[in-house]
């Protein structure tokens, strides 16, 4: 099992000089982002669809070892009628994300703050969500907004059918730390700008103990729960820095790469 850390995209002017050198070519911002992160989360793919081709070149111009994390298309998840978006999860990831091969990584189902849990429909949701994709196994993310999915219901629907939720560190939405697939998909958003870093030492000396901890198949003490621990397995974790001071998120990511 692996601990992959990264950023969300690699497009963004205030890296220029600050996370990319000066005068480095935008075409090859991929190319240098991916040697410094071992993963990244595309954000793209939420507001339009791409062509094969794309996820091809995306594909060649990392490492090996690299992943991709997708968020998935805006018209899957904000809709008033969850049970309703077979068609647009069908043309998502049949856009041709298979081109990126096992640099794939999970497909990341993001929900506006407003949406509120309704078991009916969400977990009818989740039944449309594919397990592959033209025999590449897929992987899900879900990430939730509003208080009301903080509870074992919720939770417990996402266990059974092995989805999982994710862990974002928010400053403005609740956040839900169990445990309910086979990977972790952890989410930082509150990088501050008076921090070099995004972070203190203290607090990337902390994340980086709940990565290894989530590895090993554990749970971080000092996060709160709403049920009981699943079984013990070893997992891969995604870890992303996101919004906040966006400026620093390069820099926290390489501090948490250095740390694990």
């Amino acid at each position: 099992m692996t601990i992959r850390i990264g950023i969300g995209g690699w497009t963004y002017e205030p890296w220029r000089g600050t996370f990319y050198p000066d005068k480095w070519p935008q075409k090859r911002e991929l190319e240098y982002a991916a040697g410094k992160l071992t993963a990244i989360e595309v954000n793209g793919t939420y507001y339009s669809g791409f062509k094969p081709a794309t996820f091809a070149s995306w594909r060649d111009q990392v490492p090996d070892d690299f992943m991709f994390a997708l968020k998935a298309s805006r018209y899957c998840t904000n809709r008033k009628v969850l049970a309703e978006a077979g068609a647009s999860i069908e043309r998502f990831v049949g856009q041709g994300i298979v081109e990126l091969g096992d640099k794939l990584g999970p497909i990341l189902w993001q929900f506006m703050a407003t949406k509120k849990f309704d078991a009916a429909d969400f977990g009818a949701f989740l039944k449309l969500l594919p397990a592959k994709q033209d025999g590449i196994a897929l992987r899900h993310a879900v990430q939730v907004r509003h208080e009301s999915f903080a509870v074992p219901e919720f939770v417990a629907m996402c266990r059974a059918a092995g989805v999982v939720i994710v862990y974002a560190q928010s400053n403005d939405y609740p956040a839900i730390a169990d445990v309910t697939g086979d990977f972790v998909y952890a989410r930082l958003e509150t990088a501050t700008e008076d921090e070099p870093l995004g972070y203190s030492t203290a607090e990337l000396d902390r994340w980086a103990t709940a990565a290894e901890t989530w590895q090993a198949g554990g749970r971080p003490d000092d996060l709160h729960y709403i049920s009981e621990a699943p079984a013990r397995i070893e997992r891969d974790v995604f870890h992303f820095f996101i919004a906040g001071a966006k400026v620093r998120n390069p820099a926290a990511a390489q501090a948490l790469i250095d740390r694990v």
